[in-house]
């Protein structure tokens, strides 16, 4: 009996609820794929980008900085700065100061910056160890320009990796909750004290040359961090809006985004009534074309920018043009 009552199940016709129930298995079963695919595809950038980050600052260091002792700011900079003066091997000292910062990075930032960063400083430390980087140049001047700008893009690449090289950001964080210095005063701080103590201990020009440096990490990082093409999103408020979207879209080649807004005090007055708002993201070298487009449709339209560090999702890349 108990057989025939199993076979009966099988073949009674399936109701809409055992429908319901497969429809929101099969979809559980897709999303948890879809999740995994993103998941790992993911995992693969990060990885990728934590590997060149890692070989390219460890050339900057090995291939440039070390031959001629200049030092970078943060903790690259304190183990450069004790591997001039005292001589400890550079690998073990990149481990060793960045220690604490990894701790605190821990209660700041949660486990999955640490372990990126703990594997990203291992690497690095491995690499300057291991690999025969070739010394390019003994010019002092295009020491400090190339190995601060190796060292800044493999900085950068790690930073989009998930991970640091450097930990001092993460002290710089942790202060900048605490007192009214923002992140950037901490580390300015951190460096006017490395590079004084440089200046104390290798002499006057090898700590100009390093600020030369650090300037040029600075910046590369910056490059790597912001991205190629700087955006800006740019707000239109006109009562011509539905003519400058067409604008923006058909001419310019970019997407737009219109939400409701209630018009408030301005030249006439108070206004209440309904509009609809504009708006977009372009790139800087747009923005001269965008603003003469908008002046030939209405000359009196409020337009705010604002600068975009990056971008995700939506219509950044150009739609093609009829």
């Amino acid at each position: 009996m108990g057989f025939l009552n199993k076979m009966m199940g099988i073949l009674k016709p399936a109701t809409a609820k055992d429908l319901e129930d497969e429809t929101v298995s099969k979809y559980r079963a897709a999303k948890t794929v879809f999740q995994f695919k993103v998941f790992l595809k993911r995992m693969v950038r990060d990885s990728l980008l934590l590997l060149i980050g890692l070989l390219s600052a460890g050339f900057g260091l090995k291939g440039f900085l070390l031959p001629t002792e200049f030092v970078d700011g943060g903790a690259t900079g304190i183990s450069l700065l004790i591997n001039q003066t005292l001589g400890i091997p550079l690998p073990l000292l990149l481990i060793v100061i960045n220690i604490p910062f990894i701790v605190l990075g821990y209660f700041q930032l949660g486990s999955a910056f640490v372990i990126k960063t703990s594997i990203a400083i291992l690497g690095l430390a491995t690499a300057v160890a291991l690999i025969p980087y070739p010394v390019i140049t003994n010019d002092k001047l295009l020491v400090a320009i190339f190995g601060g700008f190796f060292l800044g893009m493999g900085i950068g690449l790690a930073v989009r990796g998930g991970g640091v090289l450097d930990g001092t950001e993460v002290l710089a964080i942790f202060i900048s909750r605490r007192t009214i210095l923002t992140i950037g005063d901490v580390i300015l701080l951190i460096n006017i004290f490395i590079f004084s103590i440089a200046a104390y201990l290798l002499g006057i020009e090898v700590a100009m040359y390093s600020v030369l440096t650090y300037l040029s990490a600075s910046k590369t990082l910056d490059f790597i961090i912001e991205g190629i093409e700087e955006f800006n999103g740019v707000t239109i408020i006109s009562p011509k809006n539905h003519e400058i979207a067409t604008m923006i879209t058909e001419k310019i080649g970019r997407g737009i985004t219109m939400y409701k807004g209630i018009r408030g005090y301005g030249k006439r007055g108070v206004n209440t009534s309904d509009m609809d708002i504009l708006f977009t993201v372009v790139t800087r070298l747009e923005i001269s074309r965008l603003q003469a487009e908008i002046e030939a449709i209405d000359p009196h339209a409020f337009v705010v920018m604002t600068s975009i560090k990056d971008t995700k999702g939506g219509m950044i890349k150009k739609r093609p043009l009829k």
